[in-house]
């Protein structure tokens, strides 16, 4: 038991289940100390750090630190502390204690060194995340369980996964697996879920934005980068996710243009960004997998800073749809500067973070000759500039004057948001911050006037076919509405199948009850002339039927509910 206890995440879970015992003022400070408390304590750890316990007849190892884990521990951490910074206004109790366990969970996650161990963590984070979601409301009720249901299976196909793996290897280390046998795919299909792999992303889209404004500023952090985290673990060098990533750099960007709901913007701009992280798994030399890295720390700051603006807003204005917005610098100047920065950070604007980042994947890629997987990172890139470096600061605080005039954000969040934005800038002016804590050396210069140039011309020639759309009419216009995505497929189309279904099958089965029922009173007759009523003449039915039948109008009406 003092072997899993042995970990820094257990100071975050442990705080947050003490939080709300506490008086408010504590709750505020224990929100901010307890990430900073970890984040000390990792960092003093020695590396390699290996901790095994003995259990259900396996060794297990319950903390693994080495260079992987440590950036992304690290990350996961600072982003709590600025989460819990952000949310300090709020007076609940469930979101903020949610958020810390929920931290707390994925930076465990990060330092397990065995199948078993992750998870049990990994359930926890999709627990502790759907209270989260569940904290802003009853209205986010149905939205909660969907996640859930997305989250558990995804937790499901680890632990069969991890039940194949263990009966075939006698170990339940958690290293590189690959795709040679089933137990592979399980845990591939689990990680791809949490990563938000094509047509399996829509929970995203679905459930950051229905979380509160801070509640999204956490949810942004944490599963999607263990996902990844997980897959530079096991699945390093896989072909097979270089294809992934670069469709999920490339899909997000048209859907992003057309959508109204700038945190829904945001997610579908999540998506692209993890394609990139995606790739460098894929690629798996040590240039792309210190890219992957880099990417997750930087993402999750610029993510979270976006994520923070816009939730400002929507704290002080009560909506984030681009329709209803516009004018807001004259009301919200700081929040609009602090916005312009997450903007240029993940655009990859030469002196932010994304420049020195992202740099690393693209050049990976190009190493290794897969021209056309990097005409599509590129592509990719001036999308992202176009939906969130333009479209999120332009719709939300510039275009058309809305006539909104509200407070600036509150004091706590604006102090998130400028310490989010000073890191972006400090790693954007100084890379070696960065690079000195990836997993591997790293001999890389970003700054070269080739790779300056060359991103400029990609930043201007977005933003010149941004205006050039904006001013002949031809950008799509920010609308109320709902946008089709392949969650259709099993939230509306399903359940109609379904149901269509269900009712052929009822009338072939009355049309073969009527049919055996004239046959019986043609052929069977009783003494004295008497007709002998057949069994089907009535509603009998056998008890396999009826459990039949009331087992595909359970899955029916779960389907149509939760849809």
């Amino acid at each position: 038991m003092l072997a899993w206890l042995a970990n820094p995440a257990w100071l975050l879970i442990g705080a947050g289940l003490l939080l709300p015992l506490l008086p408010y003022r504590l709750r505020q400070g224990l929100l901010v100390l307890a990430p900073l408390l970890a984040a000390g304590w990792l960092w003093t750890m020695p590396q390699p750090t290996v901790v095994t316990a003995m259990a259900l007849g396996y060794e297990l190892t319950p903390l693994r630190l080495d260079g992987l884990a440590f950036v992304f521990a690290l990350i996961f951490l600072i982003a709590a502390m600025l989460a819990g910074l952000y949310m300090l206004h709020l007076r609940s109790r469930m979101e903020p204690a949610s958020a810390l366990v929920y931290a707390g969970a994925a930076v465990a996650a990060v330092l397990a060194g065995d199948l078993i161990t992750l998870f049990v963590y990994w359930e926890l984070t999709a627990l502790a995340s759907a209270l989260i979601i569940l904290a802003n409301g009853p209205q986010t009720y149905r939205v909660t369980l969907r996640y859930l249901l997305i989250q558990v299976s995804s937790g499901l196909l680890l632990m069969a996964g991890a039940i194949v793996h263990i009966r075939a290897t006698g170990s339940a280390a958690f290293n590189e697996l690959g795709l040679d046998a089933a137990g592979g795919w399980l845990i591939f299909a689990a990680f791809g879920i949490k990563a938000a792999f094509p047509l399996l992303h829509n929970w995203l889209q679905d459930a950051y934005p229905a979380a509160s404004p801070s509640g999204t500023v956490v949810l942004s952090a944490f599963t999607t980068k263990l996902a990844i985290y997980a897959l530079a673990r096991s699945y390093a060098g896989t072909d097979i996710l270089i294809p992934i990533g670069a469709v999920m750099t490339a899909f997000p960007i048209f859907y992003a243009v057309i959508e109204n709901d700038l945190r829904r913007v945001l997610a579908y701009s999540l998506n692209n960004q993890l394609g990139f992280m995606v790739v460098g798994v894929g690629i798996g030399s040590e240039l792309a997998l210190n890219g992957t890295a880099a990417h997750a720390f930087t993402h999750i700051l610029y993510k979270a800073l976006l994520f923070m603006s816009m939730g400002a807003v929507l704290y002080r204005v009560g909506t984030v749809n681009g329709s209803q917005l516009g004018g807001l610098y004259r009301s919200m100047p700081y929040t609009t500067v602090f916005c312009i920065i997450g903007a240029a950070s993940i655009s990859a604007f030469p002196l932010f973070s994304g420049f020195v980042s992202k740099s690393l994947i693209l050049s990976a890629v190009g190493y290794e000759g897969a021209w056309l997987v990097w005409l599509v990172l590129i592509f990719a890139s001036a999308g992202v500039f176009h939906h969130s470096g333009i479209k999120i600061p332009f719709f939300a605080f510039f275009a058309h004057d809305s006539g909104i005039r509200c407070q600036e954000a509150p004091g706590n969040m604006l102090l998130a948001m400028g310490l989010t934005a000073a890191a972006c800038i400090g790693i954007g002016c100084a890379p070696g911050l960065l690079y000195g804590l990836l997993p591997y050396p790293v001999d890389y210069a970003p700054y070269t006037g080739s790779h300056i140039l060359s991103q400029m011309h990609l930043l201007l020639f977005s933003a010149l076919a941004f205006t050039v759309l904006m001013r002949t009419g031809i950008y799509p216009p920010e609308l109320r509405s709902t946008n089709l995505d392949f969650d259709w497929v099993y939230r509306r189309w399903a359940p109609a199948v379904i149901e269509r279904g269900m009712s052929g099958l009822a009338a072939a089965r009355n049309g073969l009850h009527q049919s055996l029922n004239q046959a019986a009173r043609r052929h069977v007759q009783g003494p004295r002339g008497k007709r002998v009523e057949s069994i089907l003449a009535g509603h009998a039915w056998t008890t396999g039927s009826m459990v039949l039948a009331v087992t595909l109008v359970l899955v029916l009406y779960l389907l149509s509910y939760f849809s």
